[in-house]
């Protein structure tokens, strides 16, 4: 396993363990739901990651193609819980679009994901 790949794992189960809070914290404080909505995309894209990595370790999908889908998750989903919880807290956002940025590169980086498991490997 490359230290890129052991890098992403662990920053995998450092998302887990933030999305893990902030649905703690938006269960306990009232009008909390861009806490929700943050944990949320922390807590689907954590095994995301993991999983990724997992398959292309063990050369099912391309890897290069899936440690870029991985570390988009991990950057994309970063951007738009870190906006939402700004936005809860500070009252401003991360910066402007940084949502919709976090947002479509989710959807670009499952795109990724999806070649990486047609393309061939080597």
């Amino acid at each position: 396993m490359s230290g890129a790949s052991r890098l992403l794992i662990g920053l995998a189960a450092i998302m887990g363990a933030c999305g893990v809070m902030l649905a703690a914290a938006a269960a306990h404080l009232p009008d909390a739901t861009r806490l929700a909505a943050a944990s949320s995309m922390l807590l689907f894209h954590a095994p995301a990651v993991i999983a990724t990595i997992a398959v292309a370790d063990r050369a099912i999908i391309h890897a290069k193609l899936a440690i870029v889908a991985a570390a988009g998750f991990v950057i994309a989903a970063s951007l738009f819980a870190g906006d939402l919880v700004l936005r809860q807290y500070a009252g401003h956002g991360l910066f402007p679009m940084a949502a919709p940025a976090g947002g479509t590169l989710l959807i670009l980086s499952w795109l990724v994901l999806a070649v990486a498991a047609v393309w061939p490997k080597r």
